[in-house]
């Protein structure tokens, strides 16, 4: 892989991973609820799991959609079932409680952090993942006598594991922040809402294809 390609590909991983979506949408509404620390499984199961998915993919995962067509509309709709009911939870995750740590402190009486295997598998049904992952491989990962050039891919792994990480780390970061702006239980229950409601629109490209 050229200098220009490495270049690129780091711009295309940024790019989308720093972007608005269903992943940075929870984690910024993680760390306001949880703060950063407790987000960290969460923000290290998104790209761990992206990653592996990139890899999956790569070796020919995705064949298995044109061999089995109908499995496309089962993923779909069990995604958009998931994302319904993880808007429901990020709505209903402010019930006030007090706490001596600072990382527990606010709405997490009946609420927790997404786990690292719940943020793996959660690419899987994560429509922006899909495309990530498959616009990756069709631009920087080509065919080589009919098979993936498993150097070029784990470039791609490697490269957009990095970038991913630090993406989405700003994310979960920022909510953290954004906990000492939202300490009254009404304005958390508000920010919460909205969360959940960008969490329901992503779902509108989804549903329409």
């Amino acid at each position: 892989m050229t200098l220009d390609a490495i270049l690129a590909l780091a711009l295309f991983a940024f790019v989308t991973s720093i972007t608005p979506g269903p992943n940075n949408i929870m984690l910024l509404a993680s760390g306001v609820n949880f703060g950063f620390r407790l987000s960290i499984p969460h923000l290290l199961g998104i790209s761990l799991g992206f990653m592996l998915m990139i890899a999956l993919i790569g070796l020919g995962f995705s064949e298995l959609f044109d061999h089995f067509p109908w499995l496309h509309s089962v993923l779909k709709w069990c995604g958009v079932i998931y994302m319904l009911h993880l808007s429901w939870k990020i709505a209903h995750s402010a019930s006030p409680i007090s706490s001596a740590t600072p990382e527990s402190k606010g709405p997490v009486a009946s609420a927790h952090p997404m786990t690292f295997i719940g943020a793996s598998l959660f690419q899987w049904v994560n429509p922006k993942a899909w495309a990530m992952a498959l616009s990756a491989i069709v631009t920087y990962v080509p065919q080589v006598e009919g098979h993936t050039s498993m150097l070029h891919l784990t470039m791609v792994i490697g490269i957009f594991g990095v970038i991913n990480l630090l993406c989405v780390s700003v994310w979960a970061w920022a909510g953290g922040r954004l906990r000492n702006w939202l300490g009254v239980d009404h304005q958390r229950r508000v920010f919460n809402y909205a969360m959940a409601g960008l969490l329901v629109l992503s779902l509108v490209p989804m549903v329409w294809d």
